[in-house]
């Protein structure tokens, strides 16, 4: 099993940086099915850490590429609201654990989803609104706040876009993940999640 885990750290470590040099896959990472199929499936409390390092490792190339390329470094409450993130997509995991049926994992990945996007840019709009002096920073209202969320900061993708990004992701992610975990526990004479009822 820690060898599964390992291999999981390097791939999606290693997706998050190619995606950072592929701007058409931006948020388009399987951090988030990990964390939360990692809660679906892991007994073994010390693979629920996989997400976390995978995220703690490329957060530091990519934060070492933005101060780089565009002078921006994050912050540290930045990194620690995407670990918060993270394990609340951790508990979901857990949550649907209890209720084993598709329709559950379904929501759970999206429920992960939706909340990373709306905390995340909350806390974008939240801190650009108070520390930035640029001209593009979002105003500290509610129209600024809606900005955040949907048209983000001129001259940049849209955070539609990076939440279109985000969702297809933990989805297509989360879906061949529990597709593996089915697959496995037949070939093992398990019962899957199709197998039990919400």
């Amino acid at each position: 099993m820690r060898i599964l885990a390992i291999i999981l750290i390097v791939a999606a470590a290693a997706w998050r940086i190619l995606a950072l040099h592929a701007p058409e896959l931006s948020n388009f990472s399987p951090l988030m099915a990990l964390a939360f199929c990692g809660g679906v499936y892991f007994r073994d409390r010390w693979m629920w850490c996989v997400p976390f390092v995978a995220l703690a490792a490329s957060d530091l190339y990519i934060d070492h590429y933005y101060a780089v390329r565009y002078d921006y470094h994050w912050s540290v409450a930045g990194v620690l609201l995407r670990l918060l993130c993270f394990a609340a997509g951790l508990m979901l995991g857990r949550t649907v654990a209890g209720r084993r049926s598709w329709p559950a994992l379904g929501a759970g990945a999206v429920g992960a989803s939706v909340l990373f996007y709306l905390l995340t840019n909350t806390h974008a709009w939240l801190e650009d609104a108070r520390f930035s002096h640029a001209a593009t920073a979002y105003a500290y209202t509610l129209a600024g706040w809606w900005q955040a969320l949907t048209v983000g900061h001129a001259g940049f993708p849209s955070t539609l876009y990076f939440f279109r990004n985000t969702f297809a992701s933990d989805l297509l992610f989360t879906g061949a993940f529990a597709l593996a975990m089915e697959y496995a526990a037949l070939r093992q004479g398990e019962a899957s999640l199709l197998a039990r009822r919400a």
